[in-house]
């Protein structure tokens, strides 16, 4: 089950399917999409990812949906395109992804967290890549995400070992970008930090961080832009 709430200009993202720990089935995969794609085309200024379950963000994809797959191979390559769906999907958002971990984070939702521009992670946090363990591989584009990410060696070590990694591991070797006692209470306060900027402007940095086409046509744009003349008068304002 996926919640989502709107605070403000804050879009927050939640599992919250308690008895399976957050386990994500086909009718979640297909939820979590569909709120991912709703997000696309609305103007939250950000995005927030987490859990409203305590103590677990998700263990992964759900082992009964996977236990089907042994005998159907379109189903293997539908439930492949399911879970790119989603996290193609929340890695191409025009808005900044923030995903709050506090607990486990498993298997296939530790794709999603890599599909997000900042990770935060609580202390009780903890990461693994457990393919291994079920005796399967992981998406290409997830597995050059995370070597993207965390570099080859430590890429490999989390594959081969499928072993996990708490908090402040994560945050050195770069899978997460910052440790906190609460990610959610964190990752809302960076949140709202963000959302205090322009969203244009905040936009155009996500894009120019992906090497996107505008880069430097979109910052020499954004001066005549009214969001500048309009934050530009505000701090003069303020100086005086």
């Amino acid at each position: 089950m996926i919640r989502t709430r709107r605070d403000g200009s804050i879009l927050r993202i939640a599992f919250a399917r308690a008895e399976a720990r957050n386990a994500i089935d086909a009718a979640g995969w297909d939820s979590f999409a569909d709120a991912i794609d709703q997000a696309a085309g609305g103007d939250a200024a950000i995005i927030l990812l987490a859990s409203d379950v305590p103590g677990v963000f998700s263990a992964g994809a759900d082992l009964s949906m996977l236990a089907a797959l042994s005998d159907d191979p379109d189903a293997r390559v539908a439930f492949r395109q399911r879970m790119a769906r989603a996290v193609e999907g929340l890695a191409a958002l025009p808005m900044p992804v923030v995903a709050a971990v506090d607990g486990p984070c498993y298997g296939a939702s530790v794709a999603l967290v890599l599909a997000a521009d900042i990770v935060v992670a609580g202390a009780s946090a903890s990461f693994a890549v457990t393919p291994a363990k079920l005796g399967i591989g992981y998406p290409a584009a997830d597995v050059a995400r995370l070597v993207d990410r965390i570099g080859r060696g430590q890429a490999s070590r989390m594959l081969f070992t499928a072993a996990p990694v708490d908090a402040d591991e994560a945050v050195r070797i770069g899978l997460a970008d910052m440790r906190a006692d609460s990610a959610q209470a964190a990752a809302m306060a960076m949140a709202d930090t963000i959302a205090g900027n322009a969203a244009g402007a905040v936009r155009l940095l996500k894009r120019t961080i992906a090497g996107g086409e505008d880069g430097d046509a979109g910052f020499d744009a954004a001066f005549a832009g009214t969001d500048f003349a309009t934050r530009l008068a505000a701090f003069r304002a303020r100086a005086r």
